[in-house]
C-alpha cells in the first residue's frame, strides 16, 4: 500500500507541476521501446511506455469487466499498434485513444484479477523522455473488486446534484425545432472499420454536413453532441441534449455486420427487447462503447428513478415512434436506398432519454460494399441529409398538430 500511495502522490506532484510548466506539444510515446512483460512464473506483468516528455497521469481498476485505465494529459498514439503487447497472457487486449478535449486513455483488458503493485513516471536527467511504470500482482477476486473503481477527482466527475428551475420549451410555431445530432463513437472508441475508413470520423464528417444542411433550410436550430475525434459516453450525449433542450435527438452511425446481414438505412426507436438478431448484436455492440473506453459504471442505478423515467418514455413513444416513420420516409424519397424493414426497435441506451423524441439512424453498413460506396460519396451523403432534414420537416408539422392532445 505504501508503494501504490507514492505513486498516487507522485501523480499529485507532477498534475500540480503541470500546471506551472508549459506543456505546449503533445507527449509522444515510443512503440518500440513500450511494452508489456509477465513475470516469470505468471503472478506479475509490467506495462512500460515511453514518452517523449512527462505529463500528469492517474491510474486505476475496473471491474466487469477487469480492465486497467490509465489517463494522460495528453499523449500523441500515432505508431503504437496495440496489438503489439499481445505477448502477455495476462493483458488480452489493450486500447489507446482520445478520451475527451486535453485528455488520452489507455485500456488493458486483464484476463485475471490483478492489484496495482507498483506505478510511477521517471523523468531522464536532461529533462527530456520520461517512462511510466505500472507493476500489477496477481489478487484473488474479491480484492480485486473491492479496489476496483474510478478515483474521485473534481476535475473530471460531475458535479454535485443540485435542484434545477425545469422550463418547458415554447411551442414550436414560436421558435427553430431544436436538434442534437450524436455522431457515433469517437476517441478511443473508433466504432466499424472497413475500407480504410472508421465508423467515428465518417459520422462526425456527416454531421457536420447534416447541421450545415439543416441550418440552411432554415427554422432549425443544430446542436453536436462531439465536434473532434473526443470519447463522449453514452449519458454524456443524452445530458448533452437535456442540457440544448434539444426537441429531437438523433444519433447517427454506420456500422458493421456479418456480410449479407444489412444493406441500406435503417431507422431504430427505443425498445427493451430487440426485434432481432441483427438489432441485438448492435445494441451490444453501441452500448459497449462506455466499457471500452474504461467508463465506471457502478452506481449507475436508481430503481425508483428507473420507474419514473420509464413512465415518462412511455407517454414520449408515440411521438418517437412518428419521428422514426417521418425519418424513413424522407430517406427513402431522396436516396431510394432504405433497409427491406427500415424501421425497428432495438435497446439502444443512447435513446433513452425520457422526455426528448429519439431515434438512431443506421445510414449505412460499412460491411456492405455497396453501402461503404455510398458513405464515402459526397453526393450521396448530401442526399442522405436532405432525406433527414424532410423527413424532420414533416414530423415537425405532425407533431404540432397533435400537441393540443398530449397531455402537458
Amino acid at each position: 500500500m505504501s508503494r501504490i500511495l507514492a505513486a498516487v502522490l507522485a501523480v499529485v506532484s507532477l498534475v500540480n507541476s503541470a500546471d506551472a510548466q508549459d506543456f505546449g506539444a503533445l507527449a509522444r510515446v515510443d512503440a518500440s521501446a513500450s511494452t508489456v512483460r509477465d513475470g516469470f512464473w505468471g503472478r506479475e506483468t509490467t506495462l512500460e511506455l515511453a514518452l517523449s516528455q512527462g505529463v500528469p497521469w492517474r491510474v486505476y481498476t475496473l471491474d466487469a469487466p477487469r480492465r486497467l485505465v490509465i489517463d494522460f494529459r495528453e499523449v500523441d498514439w500515432t505508431g503504437l499498434d496495440p496489438d503489439s503487447f499481445d505477448q502477455s497472457d495476462i493483458v488480452e487486449a489493450v486500447r489507446v485513444g482520445t478520451f475527451r478535449p486535453g485528455w488520452s486513455r489507455l485500456v488493458a483488458d486483464l484476463n485475471e484479477p490483478m492489484s496495482l503493485d507498483e506505478a510511477g513516471l521517471v523523468l531522464s536527467e536532461d529533462g527530456g523522455m520520461a517512462r511510466l511504470t505500472i507493476k500489477l500482482q496477481s489478487t484473488d477476486e474479491d480484492s480485486f473488486v473491492a479496489a476496483s473503481g474510478a478515483p474521485h477527482d473534481p476535475r473530471w466527475d460531475l458535479p454535485a446534484p443540485a435542484a434545477i428551475d425545469v422550463v418547458p420549451n415554447e411551442p414550436l410555431t414560436n421558435r427553430p425545432l431544436r436538434v442534437m445530432l450524436d455522431p457515433g463513437h469517437g476517441g478511443i472508441d473508433p466504432g466499424a472499420e472497413a475500407g480504410g475508413v472508421d465508423e467515428a470520423d465518417l459520422m462526425l464528417a456527416f454531421a457536420l454536413e447534416l447541421q450545415e444542411t439543416l441550418l440552411r433550410a432554415g427554422n432549425f436550430e443544430v446542436f453536436l453532441s462531439r465536434e473532434a475525434d473526443v470519447f463522449v459516453s453514452l449519458e454524456g450525449r443524452v445530458a448533452a441534449a437535456q442540457r440544448a433542450r434539444a426537441d429531437v435527438f438523433l444519433s447517427l452511425h454506420a456500422d458493421a455486420l456479418d456480410a449479407g446481414q444489412a444493406r441500406g438505412a435503417t431507422v431504430y426507436i427505443l425498445s427493451e427487447d430487440a426485434t432481432d438478431a441483427a438489432s441485438e448484436a448492435l445494441a451490444e455492440r453501441h452500448d459497449r462503447g462506455d466499457i471500452l473506453a474504461g467508463v465506471d459504471l457502478t452506481g449507475s442505478d436508481d430503481r425508483v428513478t428507473d420507474v419514473l423515467i420509464d413512465l415518462a418514455r412511455v407517454e414520449n413513444a408515440p411521438r418517437s415512434l412518428a419521428l422514426g416513420n417521418a425519418l424513413v420516409s424522407g430517406i427513402l424519397d431522396a436516396t431510394g436506398n432504405i433497409h427491406k424493414r427500415p424501421l425497428r426497435r432495438a435497446g439502444f441506451s443512447v435513446l433513452k432519454a425520457a422526455d426528448i423524441p429519439s431515434a438512431l439512424i443506421e445510414v449505412g453498413f460499412l460491411s456492405t460494399q455497396q453501402d461503404l460506396d455510398n458513405l464515402t460519396n459526397p453526393a450521396w451523403r448530401a442526399d442522405m441529409a436532405a432525406g433527414i432534414r424532410d423527413g424532420l420537416q414533416d414530423w415537425v408539422v405532425e407533431d404540432m398538430a397533435l400537441s393540443d392532445l398530449r397531455r402537458q
